[in-house]
């Protein structure tokens, strides 16, 4: 498995693992993924406003860390090493959430 880092606009925002460079591209790329950050949201706004630069890199040591870090303390007893597992790096809260809350 490799380590794989999402950016926007220079900052690193979510890190995952994959089994290659390709797979990581194919989830990184995918629309379903894309959407999710846009209605995620940090310190109340979205994650990515689907313009700002989005780049795929290899995670450093330090991010690598979190995901496996992750995964030890993830307690989905369906959830297996092949799942896709995302783990953001800043704080995350879902805009649908805040609003059912308020309302």
């Amino acid at each position: 498995m490799d380590y794989f880092t999402i950016e926007i606009g220079g900052q690193a925002v979510a890190s995952f693992r994959s089994e290659n460079a390709d797979d990581a591209k194919h989830f990184f790329e995918a629309e379903d993924f894309r959407e999710d950050l846009t209605i995620l949201q940090s310190q109340g706004k979205p994650v990515w406003d689907g313009l700002a630069a989005i780049n795929l890199r290899k995670a450093t040591a330090d991010e690598a860390g979190e995901v496996e870090h992750a995964y030890e303390f993830d307690d989905d007893p369906e959830r297996t090493v092949d799942d896709e597992f995302v783990v953001f790096l800043i704080p995350i809260s879902d805009a649908a959430d805040d609003e059912e809350d308020q309302g």
